[in-house]
């Protein structure tokens, strides 16, 4: 099972290439509207049901995915099989960097109050040792 799944990740189709979070990660499959007609098409032709799931296995589908996918060719051929299924919108590429953009900013904004703050206790210090040394200073007497 463990070299199944490392198999499926090696593959180069399914993980999710580049640098990221998610790099390794799997990765939602899509299929062009060209493959979803020619696997109907393909499944329909076959009578015996043990063609049909060699067919599935094969390919790595599921009926259900045959079932959404001839209803949607019967309503309107290559327009609604061509239509993204139904889900979570996807976000513009401005909205992701925009929201990076904001958490940078709130953690840079976060590291100026502590590097303010420091150099005050750092100023207060100083002045400090300017009273003392000023201090130490006026207690002695001048040398003859």
């Amino acid at each position: 099972m463990a070299d199944m799944a490392a198999s499926a990740r090696d593959d180069g189709r399914v993980a999710s290439g580049g640098k990221g979070p998610r790099a390794g990660q799997p990765k939602r499959r899509t299929f062009t509207a060209a493959y979803k007609l020619r696997i109907v098409e393909r499944y329909d032709e076959l009578d015996d049901p043990r063609e049909r799931g060699a067919l599935l296995r094969r390919e790595g589908l599921y009926h259900s995915h045959i079932q959404q996918w001839r209803e949607a060719r019967d309503k309107g051929a290559l327009q609604a099989l061509s239509q993204k299924p139904a889900g979570r919108p996807s976000r513009e590429r401005a909205e992701v960097e925009n929201e990076q953009l904001r958490k940078d900013n709130e953690r840079l904004a976060a590291e100026l109050a502590r590097t303010k703050a420091a150099l005050e206790v750092v100023g207060k210090a100083h002045a400090l040792l300017e009273l003392l040394s000023e201090s130490a200073d006026s207690g002695r007497k001048p040398a003859k």
